[in-house]
């Protein structure tokens, strides 16, 4: 019997000339040509001469490089130009490819994110919302490396036990989509707060900041107040916040870096499928002022949604450059691969929240990021939907192989890395591995005790740094009160309220240098009697 044979053929539509290879294959429409050529030329980086490797082409180049991590420039250019056959499309040098690179530079990829970040879902969408309030969050992300070239070192550090050099990457993301609102990076040493004071100009009054202990400071906790954005974040235990008044939920009403808020204080049993139990504490600071409209145990439960953002920095680490080191050898370089890889992710989130959406219902949470990207380095090698009208083959499969509803799960954070800080923990009484949840008990706990009241203060009127409001003003009269005692620093920082011990041993420190108190050999604190005028060599300096 004769083999019986069928005959593919396909149309494809792309650009002409030697712009054909610049596209990404059915990203392309979230990345138009019109949107290319207006940021090269925003940012002057259009080629003064018709190329074989016009600046357009280069820019898509950059975006299928970081979509293709584990092959060379060549054969990234052969996956764009694969679906050309029978066009006559240029064939550079691994060399041509890398000056294509630094004639682009950073910034039209930088331009082009900031043009492609922000917040994707719509307001009906499942999962975005808390009451009327959008919900984010801040976190970063240390474990990205680059090559240990020496001027990769000079700018990021060199890593403990000679690893690679690792660049911080903070971003705020919307939980509900893990769509990236806005991203800064660099050396890891500045600290995850600093970069996030960066991007508080995205927050608005209708967003929800969520944020964990690393974010735990009056400052910053001022300083997003400013912008009408509500707050839910973990605290430090430490800390010793006033307890205004106790509210019906049992949370409490209190004060931090001179922003009105709620404390909420609650124990945590989980039990999981097989029986095993987990006991674990929460201390949460909240700008949602009313009890009754935004109960404590609902936003307990609504704090793990920040570990959405965790799941962003995986599909950035490890589903998109599947653990590998960066590319580029210089700073340069490694800020354009930075702002290629933020946009393509960008761009797959979008897919996916666009083909969510079109079927009424749907919770971003169930879209599969590997499926988006698979089919997304597919269709670029076809050269396929570059003029795609609709949520296109990556939405369908998306769709096609929805998640299930996720499940609550509970681990220790684990990694596999001699290096990693969380590489170790001490036991707590939680699994290694990940373990379904059945039942989850919240027990909101009353506010602590309320603290000792400071005494009167016996220092004279005076203006200055040392005035009697003052955190130093405040010890010498609690030192002054009993000039027999020995305080710890301990009791100084609970009569101080608001204040967390390691900040105490500092300020007790810069104080006894300057010869207002006196420190024993104990380790604990007197007033200096012999002084007429507790504040006179202060104003003096």
């Amino acid at each position: 019997m004769p083999s019986r044979l069928t005959a593919i053929t396909r149309t494809v539509t792309v650009a002409a000339g030697r712009l054909a290879p610049g596209h990404l294959g059915e990203l392309t429409p979230f990345v138009p040509f019109e949107l290319v050529d207006a940021v090269l030329s925003e940012t002057g980086t259009v080629q003064r001469r018709l190329r074989d490797l016009p600046s357009r082409v280069g820019l898509y180049f950059l975006l299928a490089m970081c979509l293709f991590p584990e092959v060379g420039y060549r054969l990234v250019w052969d996956k764009m130009t694969a679906g050309l056959s029978g066009m006559p499309t240029a064939c550079p040098s691994a060399k041509a490819l890398r000056d294509l690179r630094r004639r682009l530079g950073s910034a039209p990829l930088q331009a082009l994110f900031e043009v492609l970040a922000g917040a994707l879902a719509r307001p009906m969408t499942p999962g975005v919302r808390f009451g009327p309030y959008r919900t984010v969050s801040f976190d970063g992300c240390s474990s990205i490396k680059v090559p240990d070239s020496e001027r990769n070192r000079d700018w990021l550090g060199r890593c403990p036990h000679n690893g690679y050099p690792q660049i911080e990457l903070l971003t705020l993301v919307e939980t509900g989509t893990r769509a990236v609102i806005g991203a800064v990076f660099g050396p890891t040493r500045e600290g995850e707060t600093s970069y996030a004071t960066r991007l508080l100009h995205h927050l608005g009054p209708k967003m929800l900041v969520l944020w964990d202990r690393g974010f735990d400071g009056n400052d910053f906790l001022a300083a997003v107040h400013v912008t009408g954005a509500q707050v839910l974040g973990r605290i430090s235990r430490r800390r010793r916040p006033p307890v205004f008044q106790q509210l019906a939920d049992s949370s409490y009403q209190s004060i931090i870096g001179g922003v009105p808020v709620r404390i909420i204080e609650a124990r945590v049993n989980v039990t999981c499928a097989d029986g095993s139990t987990f006991e674990g504490s929460y201390r949460l600071v909240t700008t949602l002022l009313d009890a009754r409209r935004y109960p404590a145990d609902r936003l307990v439960r609504l704090y793990h949604e920040r570990w959405e953002h965790e799941s962003a920095y995986y599909a950035l680490r490890h589903t998109i450059l599947n653990g590998r080191v960066l590319r580029s050898h210089d700073p340069v370089g490694v800020e354009q691969e930075m702002w290629s890889l933020l946009t393509l992710y960008q761009l797959l989130r979008r897919t996916m929240v666009e083909a969510a959406e079109s079927r009424p219902g749907t919770d971003p949470d169930r879209c599969g990021f590997t499926i988006a990207v698979h089919t997304a380095r597919d269709l670029l090698v076809r050269a396929e939907g570059v003029f795609e009208q609709g949520i296109g083959e990556i939405g369908r499969r998306v769709l096609s192989a929805l998640l299930p509803p996720r499940r609550t799960r509970v681990s220790p954070r684990k990694v596999k890395s001699p290096i990693s800080r969380y590489a170790e923990r001490k036991l707590d009484g939680r699994p290694d591995g990940s373990k379904v949840v059945t039942s989850t008990t919240i027990t909101l706990l009353p506010p602590p005790s309320p603290q000792p009241a400071l005494p009167a203060t016996t220092v004279r009127e005076n203006t200055g740094p040392g005035k009697p409001g003052s955190r130093m003003a405040r010890v010498l009269a609690i030192l002054q009160a009993e000039p027999e005692r020995l305080w710890r620093s301990r009791e100084i920082a609970e009569l101080l309220g608001d204040v967390t011990l390691v900040a105490t041993y500092r300020q007790l420190a810069r104080w006894t240098e300057k010869g207002m108190i006196r420190r024993v050999r104990s380790g604990r604190y007197t007033a200096i009697t012999q002084m007429t005028d507790p504040l006179h060599d202060l104003r003096k300096r």
